[in-house]
């Protein structure tokens, strides 16, 4: 590989032009695409087997029409203090909204009055208006969100106090800010590491360049496939972080191999040749635990995976093409002002020039490596205890989805949660659904069960369908739609009535969707720590090292999660972070950060360790092929990690609970990551293991294909083994 990848690099530098013309017009053409395909809907959400999504199947069998699963709203009133909603004057306004709401849409399904649904508080101080939508919250049109808004505006101004909640203003948030904020961080970090604004440059703009073809793509093709926005998020947010650290390391591969005396062409080369190597592994590992999501058998993150997965693929055929082709149109610019000078004093630069510099200024990686091999046992137990004792949180952990509780108190979401929970009670913010398969005596029956089990507050009268073979019961728990106690309420009903009845709700769904989450963790896991495995171990030629480096990933993303509960579920620091309420840990977190720091996790290993194991290959022994690692690795190894953690950071600020909840586990799975794991933990098991660390069966090496990441089919090469072309002697394990 590493030759095919050598022969490609030098291609593409020669070829800048149209390389880089190539990629231009990719880009064009996906933006053309993006620009006129139909505008798309939200993504149809559905959960495969579950009884929330059978009911649901259900109702559109036997009440058609009737909309089951379409978007909801509640307009909550609040009369003024010393008045009632029963006061004819609120009355009258009450139903002018009723009937503004009925004409204000075609999307509008049904709305209640609140004076003959019963939907007026018991002191009168509060009302509410339900409506229901032909179509889900993600799939109404602006013009309807705008004109319920509308319509409260009116009310409100009429001296009632009015709320708007439910799922039909839910919208998703905006995440640029937090992007933006990233790549400035991004930008300065790189700044600092390369020392020049063109080498700094080059990972920013081909990250951008392989984001906009992907989420361009994405765009032209989501009416077709069905995809939402939350794909082009994933997507963007995965492409941006893997397109800079691919491109920085070649950049930085570039830059050494440069510093060694070699030609420019030469130097690219060499660079794709081997941190190339590394980046199509690296890569390899995102794709197969993005496209592992299909495990989980729902379409929706099914569909996320594959188009995060092509983004990155786009990031790698990047790296590989138009890195190189760039560094073409850079040329000396890619030095910093002081290396350029002295490349340029220097008459005939001889191969070990810079690797002598190097290693008689040691830098801090070079000192931090000897620190650890020196010491061993000591940074091991440090730095497994630490993360050890973080991660202790993640035993309490419960899984849900935030309800309209856990928004700030600034949205009217929230203030519409707490009139209801102040009015009714907390659980008329999520009510149940119950499904009768039967006619009406096994429905009256059922809703009598229903009536006697524990943390239920009313039970509405069945409504049949015309033909009188299903009906549908509205059940109010006690507690928030959030809570255990609702969960357990949830599981009570399906465990005391037979299997013709079926529990739905946006409520039930959510719970439906934290199970299948969670069943679906261990064989997500299996699959794709199993796969990373087998991969690492055709790159590394070690059977301990793959072993350590998934031990270590799973150490680091339980301590993140750890860090998630302590912060989101137990609020500790929560006011620091902005969490409004403390409950549940979205259900898709787990899968997610398993998902995105796995693949990124590889990358810091694959890019690290590769580099040991070339010195190791080329003959050094154990703790000098270390130290010559971190040499020439941990400082762009640590820019990567900071880059990361920056943009992953910039999502914290975000009003949104779920995109504070993933931007904070997310940033703080790296932290553990990058610099407790891959930058302590993995050289002093290294230094303990020493030779064993690269053992290998003979039979297994054998029968493992031999993909040359170190580059050693490079020395076969004309003129790849030094600046003037001599080939070297490597030592081969």
């Amino acid at each position: 590989m590493a030759t095919f990848l050598y022969k490609l690099g030098r291609s593409a530098f020669r070829r800048r032009r149209l390389v880089a013309l190539l990629w231009v017009a990719l880009l064009a053409l996906a933006g053309v695409g993006a620009a006129t395909a139909p505008a798309a809907t939200s993504s149809s959400f559905s959960i495969p087997g579950t009884e929330a999504q059978k009911a649901f199947d259900l109702l559109e069998q036997r009440f058609p029409g009737g909309s089951a699963d379409g978007g909801t709203a509640r307009v909550v009133f609040k009369a003024p203090e010393g008045q009632k909603m029963t006061d004819p004057a609120n009355k009258a306004k009450v139903q002018d909204v009723v009937a503004e709401l009925k004409s204000g849409s075609d999307q509008v399904a049904s709305v209640t009055d609140p004076y003959t649904a019963q939907a007026v508080s018991k002191d009168g101080s509060t009302a509410y208006v339900s409506v229901s939508y032909k179509v889900s919250g993600m799939e109404l049109t602006d013009e309807t969100r705008a004109a319920l808004e509308k319509t409260g505006h009116d009310a409100q101004g009429q001296g009632l106090t009015v709320e708007i909640g439910g799922d039909a203003l839910q919208t998703m948030p905006e995440t640029g800010a937090g992007e933006i904020v990233g790549v400035v961080i991004a930008g300065i970090v790189l700044v600092i590491t390369f020392g020049s604004l063109v080498a700094a440059g080059l990972p920013l703009l081909t990250a951008i360049i392989g984001v906009g073809i992907g989420v361009s793509t994405i765009t032209a093709l989501a009416n077709v496939l069905d995809l939402g926005s939350t794909t082009s998020t994933l997507a963007m947010m995965i492409g941006l972080a893997v397109g800079i650290d691919y491109a920085l390391f070649i950049v930085s591969r570039y830059r050494a191999e440069l510093a060694e005396g070699r030609e420019r062409e030469e130097a690219a080369g060499r660079a794709v040749g081997t941190a190339g190597s590394a980046v199509v592994f690296a890569g390899l590992t995102v794709v197969i635990a993005l496209v592992g999501l299909a495990v989980v058998n729902i379409p929706m993150l099914t569909k996320m995976g594959f188009a995060a997965a092509g983004t990155v693929v786009i990031a790698v055929l990047i790296a590989l093409t138009l890195i190189p082709a760039l560094l073409g149109f850079a040329g000396a610019r890619v030095l910093g002002r002081k290396d350029r000078k002295e490349r340029k004093e220097r008459k005939e630069p001889k191969a070990d020039e810079g690797s002598k510099k190097a290693e008689g200024k040691p830098n801090m990686g070079t000192r931090w490596a000897r620190f650890v091999i020196r010491r061993p046992i000591m940074v091991l137990l440090v730095g497994v205890l630490g993360l050890g004792a973080i991660a202790l949180p993640a035993a309490s952990l419960e899984m849900g989805l935030p309800d309209d509780g856990a928004k700030p108190v600034s949205a009217t979401e929230r203030r519409a949660y707490d009139l209801l929970s102040d009015g009714f009670g907390p659980g008329f913010n999520g009510p149940l659904m119950v499904v009768v398969d039967g006619d009406k005596a096994v429905a009256e029956s059922t809703a009598e069960t229903i009536k006697g089990l524990d943390g239920v507050v009313a039970v509405a009268p069945p409504t049949p369908n015309k033909a009188g073979d299903t009906a549908m019961i509205t059940v109010i728990p006690k507690d928030r739609p959030s809570s255990v106690a609702t969960e357990e309420l949830v599981h009570d009903i399906r465990g005391a009535t037979g299997d013709n009845v079926l529990v739905s709700g946006q409520t039930a769904m959510n719970i439906d969707f934290s199970q299948k989450m969670n069943d679906a963790l261990v064989p997500y896991l299996a699959l794709v720590v199993g796969l990373a495995f087998l991969l690492l171990m055709v790159v590394f030629r070690s059977v301990l090292v793959p072993l350590k480096a998934a031990l270590g990933f799973l150490l680091s993303v339980v301590a993140a999660l750890g860090a998630v509960v302590a912060v989101f579920q137990w609020g500790w620091l929560g006011s620091l972070f902005g969490v409004e309420q403390t409950g549940p840990i979205m259900s898709m977190m787990p899968i997610f950060m398993v998902g995105v720091v796995f693949g990124l996790a590889m990358d810091y290993e694959v890019f690290l360790v590769t580099r040991m194991r070339e010195a190791y290959v080329h003959g050094e022994r154990p703790g000098e092929a270390i130290v010559t690692g971190f040499r020439h690795s941990a400082r762009v190894v640590t820019a990567a990690a900071v880059i990361m953690i920056a943009v992953f950071s910039g999502f914290i600020g975000m009003t949104d609970q779920m995109i504070k909840m993933i931007g904070f586990g997310l940033a703080v799975a790296v932290l553990f990551d990058a610099f407790v794991v891959r930058m302590a933990i993995v050289p002093a098991v290294l230094a303990l293991l020493g030779h064993k660390a690269w053992w290998l069966p003979k039979w297994l090496d054998r029968a493992l294909p031999n993909v040359d990441v170190e580059g050693e089919g490079l020395v076969t090469e004309k003129g790849a083994g030094g600046p003037q072309g001599q080939d070297r002697e490597l030592v081969k394990v």
